[in-house]
């Protein structure tokens, strides 16, 4: 059984999911690289952040506008963490002993 996806996007606010059979589909592909995407932006703050965090003088605005960013991008990596894990339980052919 093919469990719904998790996308790394979302609609209104609400969760988006997508039931298909063939994981390799088009709609996978893109929520493929839009995961790979968020992670990549993800490191690229991490490091702009450690660099602000290690200067003395950085600004309150600085500072604030960096941990709004990490946040954004933590975000991100626990949704895409969250959709690979049940993918991998699927793969396991668990998702049949929950």
């Amino acid at each position: 059984m093919n469990r719904p996806r998790l996308l790394p996007w979302s609609e209104n606010g609400k969760r988006v999911y997508l039931r298909a059979s063939d994981p390799k589909g088009i709609i996978s592909r893109l929520a493929d690289e839009m995961e790979e995407a968020q992670l990549g932006a993800g490191r690229e703050v991490l490091g702009a952040a450690r660099v602000l965090l290690d200067d003395p003088d950085a600004s309150r605005p600085e500072l604030r506008f960096t941990a709004t960013r990490l946040t954004e991008c933590l975000f991100d990596a626990l949704r895409v963490a969250e959709s690979r894990g049940e993918r991998l339980v699927d793969d396991e052919g668990e998702e049949e002993e929950r």
